[in-house]
């Protein structure tokens, strides 16, 4: 059914461009006649800051003078900071770094099917480029599709012909992403191990894989001790204490939260594909075609295990999306292939094709909503409140707060982090609001900036000099930012 269509590259380029554009205006539009234009999320102001300060001033600072590692992702950091030492506007040159990775992981996930016919290589590009999550991802100021593009160029590259070297610099490169990327060397691992019979070649490849691996880990790790003082960003401390009452749940149920998350949308019409394509490899005895498999089910079971949380759209899964597409996919075509005489079995094809775009497309919209409202909510909490501060209070003054991003970037003031991102002498009081307090009064914060129920204790009797009185946040059931004197 593919073999009589053709497309020119030119033409095939044209598409894809049309696709990706169309795709991320009605999220852009949407967001600006609700709003206007930002970020859904308030740490894309943290790596805003991050890059402002290293591009005029050559540190790696959240707050200028005092290094710290608060930014999880120091490769996106410093492509940010690209944009500010040529002068470009951040919001257009994060929008537009996004969508170009959106396009490049999009892309290379339709020429790692290895076919020739455009039909069904425009088939999986256009899905990952209308997947929702996916568009809120690029236009979210975030490194979370640079992880996604990180992990396709990695199973593209453990062919039959693979270099062990790049494959480990690669593998290496990934951390400067995000620290989670470590787990890139588990397909990797997989598939040494089903490939080589000899313990001398498995031997070989480790090592020159480790070789790449370490030119790219070790300036990493000794990054984060010399500006932090510990071998990882405290990101990485902070989010798992914050959150450690998500692993009180059962581990069963907190593996199908985080794994339901990426299917949201139209990934649960191709999770059959899945079963199929993996059903298909173990009939066929192609080992290492499951090393996405691994991948995906490894990633969802860190987190499962570590940082359970399912919020703001499943953000932290969202990298597994164009994996999970890919090998999706691939069992979808399997079954096209497959010629069937029964009536039934084709139009249940046939139902199945229909509903994918139809889900893809109904998803798509109800993703633009999302994205606006998610902008609307920092752009008129977050960011208001820090404006408010940039404009009534004194330069000296200090800031306390849980949101970090926005007032960082607007406001021009020292900020005690109660998230620890910055502030990692918080980290062990994170949640003992007595404590809180306590390093407050000692640090001479001189206001408290929160949403008034994260910090029942820390707020109560205070007085109350700035709420944004947003209408968006409370429409939704949260409150609205409110900023109170301290002490």
């Amino acid at each position: 059914m593919f073999d009589n269509f053709r497309l020119s590259p030119r033409v095939r380029y044209t598409i894809v461009l049309l696709i990706v554009a169309s795709s991320a205006m009605l999220y852009l539009w949407r967001s600006q006649s609700i709003q206007g234009l930002g970020f859904p999320l308030d740490d894309a102001w943290i790596h805003q800051t991050y890059a402002r300060n290293l591009a005029s001033t050559g540190e790696w600072a959240f707050i200028p003078g005092e290094t710290s590692t608060g930014s999880t992702s120091p490769l996106w950091t410093l492509l940010l900071a690209t944009g500010n030492l040529l002068s470009l506007p951040p919001l257009n040159y994060s929008y537009g770094l996004g969508l170009l990775i959106l396009l490049a992981t999009a892309w290379l996930a339709g020429n790692s099917l290895e076919i020739t016919r455009p039909l069904p290589w425009l088939g999986l590009v256009t899905l990952i480029l209308f997947e929702w999550h996916l568009v809120w991802a690029a236009l979210s100021g975030m490194e979370t599709l640079l992880l996604a593009l990180h992990i396709v160029v990695i199973l593209r590259s453990l062919k039959k012909d693979w270099h062990p070297v790049l494959i480990g610099c690669i593998a290496g490169a990934g951390v400067w992403v995000r620290p989670d990327a470590l787990l890139a060397l588990l397909p990797i691992a997989w598939v040494i191990a089903v490939r080589h019979t000899s313990v001398r070649s498995s031997a070989n490849d480790v090592l020159r894989i480790g070789l790449g691996f370490a030119l790219f880990t070790f300036p990493y790790v000794l990054m984060n001790y010399r500006f932090g003082g510990e071998w990882w960003p405290s990101t990485f401390y902070a989010k798992q204490v914050e959150y450690a009452v998500t692993r009180e749940a059962h581990l069963l149920s907190r593996l199908y939260k985080m794994g339901f998350a990426p299917l949201i949308g139209s990934g649960i019409l191709l999770l059959p594909g899945i079963f199929i394509y993996i059903a298909h490899s173990v009939r066929s005895r192609a080992w290492s075609r499951l090393a996405g498999i691994v991948w995906i089910m490894a990633f969802i079971s860190a987190y499962a295990v570590r940082l359970p949380v399912d919020y703001q759209h499943g953000r932290y899964m969202i990298p597994v999306i164009p994996a999970l597409f890919l090998l999706g996919y691939r069992g979808l075509l399997i079954v096209l292939r497959q010629s069937s005489e029964s009536v039934s079995q084709r139009i249940l094809i046939r139902v199945w094709l229909i509903g994918l775009a139809l889900i893809t497309f109904l998803f798509w919209l109800r993703g633009a909503e999302a994205y606006a409202t998610d902008v609307a909510v920092i752009e008129s909490e977050m960011v208001a409140a820090a404006e408010w501060i940039a404009t009534n209070t004194e330069p000296q003054d200090i800031i306390a707060a849980h949101d970090i991003g926005a007032l960082g970037y607007f406001s021009d003031r020292e900020i005690l982090d109660l998230a620890g991102l910055i502030s990692p002498e918080v980290i062990p009081i994170i949640r003992d609001e007595a404590g809180l307090a306590v390093f407050l009064d000692d640090q001479g914060a001189n206001y408290l900036m929160t949403f008034p129920a994260w910090y029942p204790g820390l707020t109560r009797d205070r007085t109350v000099v700035f709420s944004t009185q947003g209408r968006i946040s409370p429409s939704l059931g949260g409150e609205n930012m409110t900023i109170y004197r301290w002490p």
